[in-house]
């Protein structure tokens, strides 16, 4: 579609709230926004280049055609971008990595002994659930802090199940545990100390420490001096713990201050978290921006950000003024459920909160282009030692791996400005060691097809790398020139050789010649990595593929033994050695007594028959 008709287009647009997603010529969306007014939004994409930044005019130039949704409200419209922007992912949106998870903490209160866990995500199952926490160390770290101060128990066993199977463990005579399992705790003795732990995990001490005061005094007036001081320590062990409440109140900051810094080769949005007047915690999330708008990569980021946690602060105070603070924080009410105060202090004590905000962003930039300049550095001095004519900002590295010639396998690993690009990793089953082992052949194949599906326009496998790295000598680079070749490529390849310790001292290049790399640490250190990782990479696969070998050929083969009980059978007995060595009564330990039967007359029914 022409520029006149997409302005043709925009001018026929209502003046109504709505999303707006744009897309490229192939179709895809590569790009999705909101807007008060649609007409109004959509058309600033399609005035004077010179007037839009480096960023907008690179996705303008991509935009072929647009759709609209139209919504009631602003508010609206706002929850539906985030919807696309989760749906599309496009290309020139503000992208929160979805790579970290907040986990939650769940109670089984229907149960008659309660218990703490950790869990990924909170489910509508009738359990209680506290948090987000930053992570499953601090949510375990939680746990454990309050069950210690009110004795609650921390063993996997069930009760009233496992009442008297065993003797009490050492929590009990160290005194951290009211031992239920030696059936002297009533279920109702139990959840009175459950119903402690609730109010503490829902921040609320100064409640409980008044309710056991109260308590404590009461039996103290009935002379039951035993029981006084067993609320009397209880009350000490919660009164210590109100002062460290941050350890077990999970992701409720009371305030968040959030601030963008734009360095001069990528952005920081740093997030300090404080409860009680205290910093908590502090998070940063790094993008490789430049002349980025603060309104926008804020907004962007605390949308996602705060839907990913599912819970927001009392108080979000911001280093820059968004454009859609007012529905933002409608939308953030609506997760946190309650009210969500969005503020851009000036001056005073939370402008202080925002400028140390700011000033942490700034350190982690700086640290960051730090470790990518020295990065930099490795890249541009392997360049030179190879004589590559371009800076080797993309390597790939392959390896072939087996197991007693058998279930060979190729492992492709990539770097990107010297450091793991894990989303571009590729795997590879070997099809041509069917008929034996043959190294030469394998890297071959690999090869072959890693060019294949590049040449075929496959994205997965775009773009090349500015030079192959080989896990081998001169005859496995010699192969993989002979692909190159092959398709008519230029780009440079090269083999990781190592020492008598298995340490990589050069690569060499096709024609033979060898560039020492031992003697320069850094140098050395980089592609000593690459090697280490792309031989992990390998290895890795091929115990999968092994391990899948394994229980398919056996277990699976065994009539009443699907993936429930072949589970079952693996993380009770460890290995397929121990479930075939293991008796029948053994067996039925794990699995009901019919599948245990069935196990133990596939390993010994012949033994059975030659007696």
């Amino acid at each position: 579609m022409t520029r006149e008709q997409l302005k043709e287009r925009v001018r026929k647009l209502p003046m109504q709230p709505g999303v707006y997603l744009h897309k490229d010529k192939t179709g895809k969306v590569i790009y999705v926004g909101k807007a008060k007014a649609l007409r109004n939004r959509v058309s600033n994409y399609f005035q004077a280049p010179e007037r839009l930044n480096a960023k907008t005019r690179q996705l303008v130039s991509h935009i072929d055609d647009f759709d609209i949704i139209v919504t009631q409200t602003e508010f609206e419209a706002l929850v539906l971008e985030n919807s696309m922007i989760k749906k599309y992912k496009p290309k020139y949106n503000i992208l929160l990595k979805d790579d970290k998870g907040y986990p939650y903490i769940r109670l089984s209160q229907n149960a008659p002994y309660p218990a703490f866990s950790v869990v990924s995500r909170p489910e509508e199952d009738g359990a209680r659930y506290f948090g987000p926490y930053p992570g499953r160390v601090a949510a375990r770290r939680a746990i454990d802090t309050i069950s210690e101060a009110l004795h609650l128990k921390t063993c996997s066993r069930v009760f009233p199940r496992d009442i008297g199977k065993e003797r009490p463990c050492l929590n009990q005579h160290m005194g951290r545990c009211c031992a239920p399992c030696t059936g002297k705790v009533s279920p109702e003795e139990y959840r009175a100390l459950i119903a402690e732990a609730t109010s503490l995990f829902e921040g609320d001490a100064k409640k409980l420490e008044r309710e056991l005061t109260e308590r404590m005094n009461a039996a103290a007036e009935e002379l039951q001096f035993e029981r006084a001081a067993l609320l009397r320590d209880r009350l000490r062990a919660v009164q210590k713990l109100s002062s460290r409440q941050h350890v077990v109140a999970g992701a409720f900051a009371e305030i968040d201050a959030v601030a963008f810094v734009q360095g001069q080769t990528r952005a920081c949005v740093c997030v300090l978290h404080y409860a009680a007047g205290a910093l908590q915690d502090k998070e940063y999330t790094l993008f490789h921006l430049t002349e980025s708008d603060a309104a926008e990569v804020l907004s962007a980021f605390v949308k996602q950000y705060y839907a990913r946690r599912s819970a927001a602060p009392k108080t979000l105070l911001l280093s820059h003024e968004i454009e859609d603070d007012g529905a933002v924080a409608e939308y953030l009410t609506s997760i946190a459920g309650r009210k969500v105060e969005i503020a851009v202090p000036q001056r005073g004590e939370r402008r202080d909160l925002t400028r140390l905000a700011e000033k942490n962003a700034r350190e982690e930039i700086e640290r960051h282009e730090q470790q990518s300049e020295r990065r930099h550095k490795s890249l541009e001095l392997l360049q030179r030692v190879t004589g590559m004519i371009a800076l080797p900002l993309r390597l790939e590295a392959y390896d072939i791996s087996n197991f007693a010639g058998q279930d060979t396998v190729g492992s492709m690993v990539v770097f990107a400005e010297g450091q793991p690009k894990r989303s571009d990793y590729r795997k590879f089953k070997i099809e041509c060691a069917a008929n034996g082992q043959d190294d030469y052949a394998s890297m071959r194949e690999m090869l072959t097809r890693r060019v294949q599906r590049y040449v075929d326009g496959d994205e997965k496998f775009s773009p090349l790398p500015n030079a192959f790295l080989i896990d081998g000598g001169l005859g496995h680079v010699r192969v993989c020139q002979e692909v190159l070749d092959s398709f008519g490529l230029d780009t440079p390849c090269f083999g990781m050789v190592k020492d008598d310790r298995h340490r990589t001292r050069a690569l060499v290049a096709p024609d033979g010649r060898e560039f020492g790399i031992s003697a320069t640490p850094a140098l050395f250190a980089l592609i000593g990595r690459i090697q280490e990782e792309v031989h992990r990479f390998a290895i890795t696969y091929n115990r999968q593929l092994g391990a899948k070998k394994v229980r398919g050929s056996t277990l699976d083969k065994i009539e009443g033994v699907g993936a429930k009980r072949r589970g079952q059978l693996l993380r009770h007995f460890g290995s397929i050695d121990s479930i075939k060595n293991a008796t029948e009564e053994e067996l039925a330990r794990a699995v009901p007594k019919n599948t245990a039967h069935a196990v133990f007359e596939y390993f010994h029914g012949n033994e059975n028959i030659q007696k």
